[in-house]
């Protein structure tokens, strides 16, 4: 992996162009485990710079692995999809050395409308977070 691109897999979609242009998932370590329409896995090990003063994961770190499997699994096909809006709920707090996966999957899309819900997990299994990611599909194609 360079510090441009992430980690995906040879049999992910081919419209990744996004990911791989993704700097800030790059710098993350983001791991795309799956990329399917409407649902993709992505994971992250956390490091002891995303952690806060109280040496737990940082949750704009949290944050944005759920974001990222948000953005891969709304981006169905070529055009371009973005984040309309997104809420976010911490469930447990997680230290340096863990493994998070976020699991994304496409609840709702109507024309250019989506919703799409994530759930983040440690190694265990155990709910991190749980996120809701509201999409707008627009006129721009990859």
């Amino acid at each position: 992996m360079t510090e441009a691109t992430t980690q995906v897999p040879d049999d992910v979609r081919p419209n990744r162009a996004m990911m791989e242009r993704d700097r800030a998932s790059a710098s993350m370590g983001l791991i795309v485990e799956r990329d399917d329409p409407g649902h993709a896995v992505v994971s992250m090990r956390v490091r002891d710079d995303m952690t806060n003063g109280f040496h737990i994961t940082h949750g704009g770190f949290v944050f944005a692995l759920a974001d990222t499997a948000f953005a891969i699994a709304c981006n169905e096909d070529d055009r371009v999809t973005v984040a309309a809006g997104a809420d976010i709920s911490f469930l447990k707090s997680t230290v340096s050395g863990q493994t998070l996966t976020a699991t994304a999957v496409r609840r709702s899309r109507v024309g250019r409308s989506g919703i799409y819900d994530v759930t983040v997990v440690d190694e265990q299994g155990d709910a991190v977070a749980e996120f809701r990611g509201r999409s707008r599909t627009t006129s721009q194609t990859f």
